[in-house]
């Protein structure tokens, strides 16, 4: 049967009382993979990894991708309240599953860097994809402090949702906006963001509180992790510049980088069969060399 996302979607009350919708893929008895999705308006687990959640489930994973807090048709939660950490030990536990990969993009990745220092015992491996984990130290690459340009974009398309703005946000976001920056696209995340007014509006009043996560990655304890990790990013990315991998791959022992020409930041989208083919074959292999 097709993978659709009718047929994939689930639900599950957690804990704290937020409500989670995910999208579920492969043998439960399988070694399970969590896909974490970014930040952008209308964001998903759904729109995010479509094309990457079938992919990995055929391999041989179970493959779980939710819709966080405050994104999609998940429970809205103001930024100030955001802890996507205890978001995911509620929904690992919800589920049952003691410990998995975690593979997260941008905010995604910042949720799964995060977790891995901080429950390192249910992390079997970590894969980034256009890592943001807030300001860092002064850049290499990037001249000046403030936003990039790319999240200056992301912040209008939150404060408009119009097609227009959700065009040039696809825009910044790939490389190949022949391909991708499509009118069909830019319309359905229009509708997508208009559809939960909750989630804009506790977007916009949290860009004071540090959205769209206020609790940052303490970088002192990336030393630590011990998880296989495999950071993927777009050479092209212009939301968020390769220098945070780098800074990733200087700091976590056992981690690899691949840098992907003409690339922007939706490596897991652009480059689809390409990752798909990286973050399989590193899940199968990534502990032989222990």
């Amino acid at each position: 049967m097709t993978l659709t996302k009718e047929t994939s979607a689930r639900e599950v009350d957690l804990a704290s009382g937020h409500h989670l919708r995910y999208y579920e893929a492969g043998d439960p008895a399988a070694p399970t993979v969590v896909l974490l999705h970014g930040s952008g308006p209308g964001a998903t687990g759904w729109s995010n990894f479509s094309g990457n959640i079938g992919p990995i489930a055929e391999a041989g994973f179970h493959v779980l991708a939710p819709d966080m807090p405050g994104w999609g048709d998940s429970s809205a939660v103001a930024t100030r309240d955001m802890d996507h950490d205890a978001d995911l030990v509620g929904f690992l536990d919800a589920l049952g599953i003691d410990k998995a990969a975690l593979v997260g993009n941008s905010m995604g990745a910042h949720t799964a860097v995060r977790f891995t220092t901080l429950h390192p015992e249910r992390v079997t491996h970590l894969v980034t994809m256009g890592a943001s984990l807030g300001r860092g130290p002064a850049s290499l690459f990037v001249p000046g402090g403030g936003p990039s340009e790319g999240l200056k974009v992301l912040v209008q398309a939150y404060r408009d949702p119009s097609p227009e703005n959700m065009r040039a946000l696809v825009e910044i976001m790939t490389y190949d906006n022949a391909r991708f920056a499509t009118p069909e696209l830019a319309a359905a995340r229009s509708e997508a963001a208009l559809a939960r007014p909750d989630h804009l509006q506790n977007y916009v009043e949290g860009l004071a509180h540090g959205a769209p996560i206020p609790i940052k990655v303490d970088r002192s304890l990336l030393p630590s992790i011990t998880a296989p990790t495999l950071l993927i990013h777009g050479r092209d990315d212009r939301v968020l510049h390769f220098e945070v991998s780098l800074n990733l791959l200087a700091n976590i022992p056992d981690s690899r980088l691949v840098l992907l020409n003409r690339c922007g930041h939706w490596a897991m989208i652009e480059h689809a069969e390409e990752f798909n083919r990286l973050v399989v074959d590193f899940l199968a292999h990534a502990g032989d060399r222990a």
